[in-house]
């Protein structure tokens, strides 16, 4: 039976207050946390940040935490186990409440991808702020991105000036230098707002670049981690446990598989400046030249990653 998002929203709160009543530091992000912020209408599924020492505290009222008579499950083959060794890693742990058509998924981030500071400062409510939020949606979907610029919108309405960093609409971007009180350290942390700034026509190309970047970085990112995974999924698939078991024996099996053959951090041991490299050569491939000057530094978003 479906719910409507009424419904998941009381339900996902309520689990996030039962983690955080075990001392879990959590907080529900991406497309919820849109819809809580008013830039969204509705969405199918709960994306949630916890702090990788919380990882073993969320599990715990995970597995007491039924929907219909239904506890959930890991999903999938892929779902590395939720554990504070690959959260903090950067992988993705995914849950699922049965029946599976009942749309009520779980997605578990230990680190917030391309986050450039911690998040856990700035969680609003049930919520991760919103300059984490339009962090995490700088991915290489199309369908993120008119999110991105709303909550870059959406925190400039409320004072904070670090919304100019995710606004790509030029429209938007005319008011810049005549409303921004940090003109210049914003223009450092994204020279494409020096465009903007002046007025210049470069800027709408400089924005799609700078889109694009963004993708290519997302891209590589994935398959780093879709390479890292392969083998762990091959022997999660050949485990054959049971469809009827529960998930402590299914967090059980995974933990020791992953012990034997899933990385801990797959982006750090690829190299975050060799993922840079390669998302600028593929970019290179896409834009003019001239519009690569323009381009971010972006190794605060993945400092995590490194050695």
């Amino acid at each position: 039976m479906s719910l409507s998002y009424a419904e998941l929203e009381s339900f996902y709160e309520g689990l996030v207050t039962q983690a955080r009543s075990q001392g879990a530091i959590c907080a529900i992000t991406s497309g919820m946390a849109c819809v809580n912020l008013g830039v969204s209408e509705t969405t199918k599924d709960c994306d949630l940040l916890c702090s990788p020492d919380s990882a073993s505290k969320l599990l715990s009222v995970l597995g007491k935490t039924a929907l219909h008579g239904h506890l959930p499950k890991y999903r999938g083959n892929l779902t590395p186990p939720l554990d504070h060794r690959w959260l903090r890693g950067g992988w993705t742990s995914h849950f699922v409440w049965l029946p599976e058509d009942s749309g009520v998924y779980l997605d578990i981030f230990g680190v917030a991808p391309r986050g450039s500071s911690p998040w856990e400062p700035d969680i609003q409510g049930f919520y991760a702020g919103p300059h984490t939020v339009a962090e995490m949606k700088r991915t290489n979907r199309e369908r993120d991105w008119p999110f991105v610029t709303a909550l870059g919108a959406r925190m400039i309405e409320t004072g904070d000036e670090r919304g100019w960093l995710h606004v790509y609409d030029e429209r938007l971007l005319a008011a810049f230098a005549d409303t921004a009180r940090q003109v210049a350290a914003l223009c450092k942390q994204r020279p494409v707002l020096e465009l903007a700034a002046h007025k210049d026509p470069r800027l709408r190309p400089a924005l799609r670049a700078e889109m694009e970047y963004w993708h290519e970085l997302d891209r590589v990112r994935l398959l780093v981690y879709e390479k890292a995974v392969r083998r762990y999924m091959v022997e999660v698939r050949n485990s054959r446990l049971s469809p009827h078991s529960g998930l402590p024996e299914q967090h059980d099996l995974r933990v020791r598989l992953a012990t034997r053959h899933l990385p801990l951090n797959p982006l750090r041991d690829y190299g975050v400046s060799r993922m840079i490299s390669e998302a600028r050569d593929a970019l290179a491939q896409l834009v003019q030249p001239a519009l690569m000057a323009w381009l971010p530094d972006v190794v605060e978003h993945f400092k995590l990653f490194r050695p």
